[in-house]
């Protein structure tokens, strides 16, 4: 029995996640050195403690994130799902469906504007295909009533680093603005696409090592300097995010220790037009693991940016949104509707993006919708 520390709170191990969660920016031919040096631990305990961390589920996965949303045309989703076919739908969404990224069942506080609207999912679909299509196909298989397509204008946070995050004061934020990311997609040539879907795919643990590009590059049919080199200029085309370890920040770990309880999807209104200057206030709170803009819609007060906000306990990431909301009024910006769907039930995947499989995939399910 294995007696190396697993659980995210070891004080090595936080040291570690500190920095590896989301701190690795683009691509890097040596991320867990990069690891090493920026949290003064020395490699080979960081490949010990990360593979020992991934064996034991604390982990979920590790590997090389993608701006999906510079590959495919994505989306969050909000589902009117009748309350008796809801957890078939979530598990449909969870396990059949590549394309749903995050599945989560959401519930408000109160009786409000969209409050009818429980199954939230991200949805990607490869350059070309409709977002629209593959979602009639899913409310088919699914009995959904209704669903809501709000893709990203914008992107103003994405990262998740909830272990750098414990012990936030509530407004702690940036000294300027956060910038905001396109949305555009990026044409790549085919050789790219075969070191993207090569590099993308997470890591086991047999491959957290340093030299752990040489297997993937394998894969990609080229030589591990011809890897390098395209995986760095998909980096200068903006399709890299980063290199990380995402923990399981919902399912208790063995011992039934949690990384966070609570996560807060908030929603702000306000005014067309300052749309930008918003989400960038938003965006620089540190709290904010993602920050977005994006149009909900009359069925969602009309709000037009987006975030998300975890922690262990629900007054303090009331008190996070409240932090924002105060800054919000300081600086001039009205806000005309604001709520929080709560997370509950969630399932966190990687949407996958390859067209094959897209097109697989309508084969077998399109039939059936």
């Amino acid at each position: 029995m294995s007696t190396i520390p697993t659980e995210h709170d070891d004080p090595i191990n936080a040291q570690i996640l500190a920095v590896s969660e989301d701190l690795v920016s683009g691509f890097q031919r040596d991320p867990f050195s990069v690891i090493a040096r920026e949290s003064g631990v020395d490699l080979p305990i960081v490949l010990e403690r990360i593979r020992a961390m991934l064996e034991a589920g604390v982990i979920r996965r590790v590997r090389q994130t993608m701006l999906a949303t510079k590959l495919a045309h994505g989306a969050l989703v909000a589902w009117k799902v009748p309350e008796e076919k809801l957890n078939a739908a979530f598990d449909f969404m969870a396990k059949e469906d590549p394309f749903s990224g995050h599945v989560v069942i959401r519930s408000t506080d109160g009786q409000i504007s969209g409050s009818g609207y429980r199954l939230w999912t991200t949805l990607k679909v490869p350059q070309g295909e409709s977002l629209e299509e593959h979602g009639n196909v899913l409310k088919e298989i699914v009995g959904a009533e209704e669903f809501i397509l709000m893709p990203a204008n914008g992107v103003f946070t994405l990262g998740v680093g909830h272990v750098r995050r414990k012990g936030l004061e509530p407004g702690a934020k940036l000294d300027v603005a956060a910038e905001m990311m396109t949305t555009t997609v990026v044409d790549l040539s085919d050789e790219e696409w075969k070191v993207l879907l090569a590099l993308k795919e997470e890591l086991q643990p047999e491959e957290v090592i340093q030299n752990c590009w040489d297997a993937r590059a394998e894969l990609a049919g080229v030589s591990l300097e011809k890897f390098y080199e395209v995986a760095e200029i998909l980096d200068k085309k903006k399709v890299i995010g980063r290199f990380s370890t995402f923990l399981e920040h919902v399912k208790p770990s063995d011992t039934g220790k949690r990384v966070t309880r609570f996560n807060g999807l908030f929603h702000w209104a306000v005014p067309k037009g300052r749309e930008v200057e918003a989400g960038s206030e938003v965006g620089r709170h540190h709290c904010m693991t993602h920050a977005y803009w994006r149009e909900g819609g009359p069925q969602f007060g009309n709000v037009n940016v987006m975030g998300v906000v975890h922690g262990t306990e629900k007054d303090k990431v009331m008190e996070h949104k409240a932090a924002i909301d105060k800054h919000l009024e300081s600086i001039g910006i009205p806000v005309s509707y604001t709520n929080v769907f709560w997370g509950g039930r969630s399932e966190i995947k990687p949407s996958e993006i390859s067209p094959l499989v897209y097109r697989e995939w309508h084969e077998k399910f399109g039939k059936k919708s």
